[in-house]
């Protein structure tokens, strides 16, 4: 877990988190040996970690794609769909059903919510197999076909310069250490977007990325009954990197990290 802090408020300075949790009430420091070479990682399991978190002026809560038990490989793969300058929202919207269609090509589903700022994420659940580096070079390979096939709407490299009216499908969050914005995490902007879960049925109505807000999210049904994304399951690579001509080996877990991550 990165915990982004914001001490006086969001319009005020933030600053992300990563490590050094000893100090917020209930944050939980991981083994050291899970990351070999970096400081100990956060999580935050518990209700009072949550409570602890906000005591901190937490707002953003962005987690891993690997849970503790498999650092090393992610379940998950995700897509954030980043508009450039002057891309409208109904075209923010198509890019979502177009990489849906494109996954499902490649025999891969995928969940949709909002980003809390300007875009959407789709998330692809994975079997935890493969190592990070293999993961991202596959959602790589993804967008850049997506790219290639609509060099007037996408473009597979990040850059403010580069996506002028165009939407940079970012995969790099897929690298080891990368983190993205929890589900139903508040976003620490003015209005106080949230990243909500949807259903795909619900994107043909949503307005914009931040439609859901800490002021209206507990009026959501979602948040109180059946879930939108009830139905996730990890699922196989090995169709899409068959079809990109994508390949790799399966990682094979360390004893220590195995061990490490199990206490």
């Amino acid at each position: 877990m990165a915990l982004l802090r914001a001490p006086q408020g969001v319009d005020g300075p933030l600053f992300f988190q990563k490590h050094g949790g000893a100090g917020i009430a209930g944050i939980r420091e991981l083994d050291a040996t899970l990351w070999p070479g970096h400081e100990p990682l956060l999580e935050v399991a518990t209700h009072q970690a949550l409570l602890g978190a906000a005591q901190m002026n937490v707002i953003e809560f962005h987690t891993w794609n690997a849970t503790t038990r498999q650092l090393e490989r992610p379940n998950r793969m995700v897509f954030n769909l980043d508009p450039g300058e002057g891309v409208a929202w109904p075209a923010i919207r198509e890019t979502a059903l177009l990489l849906r269609t494109l996954l499902q090509e490649l025999s891969l589903q995928s969940w949709l919510k909002t980003s809390g700022g300007k875009g959407l994420h789709l998330v692809v659940p994975i079997v935890a197999r493969w190592r990070h580096d293999v993961v991202k070079g596959l959602s790589q390979a993804v967008v850049q076909r997506l790219a290639r096939t609509l060099p007037s709407r996408f473009v597979a490299k990040s850059g403010p310069a580069n996506r002028v009216g165009r939407i940079f499908v970012d995969y790099l969050r897929n690298g080891e250490g990368a983190t993205t914005v929890a589900a139903f995490s508040a976003r620490a902007r003015p209005g106080l977007g949230v990243s909500m879960p949807l259903d795909w049925e619900e994107l043909r109505g949503l307005k914009s990325s931040a439609q859901w807000t800490i002021a209206n999210t507990r009026e959501r049904p979602s948040v109180h009954a059946a879930q939108p994304w009830a139905g996730l399951r990890p699922q196989s690579l090995n169709a899409a990197m068959k079809a990109l001509g994508h390949r790799a080996e399966p990682v094979v877990p360390t004893v220590a990290r195995t061990r490490a991550g199990r206490r």
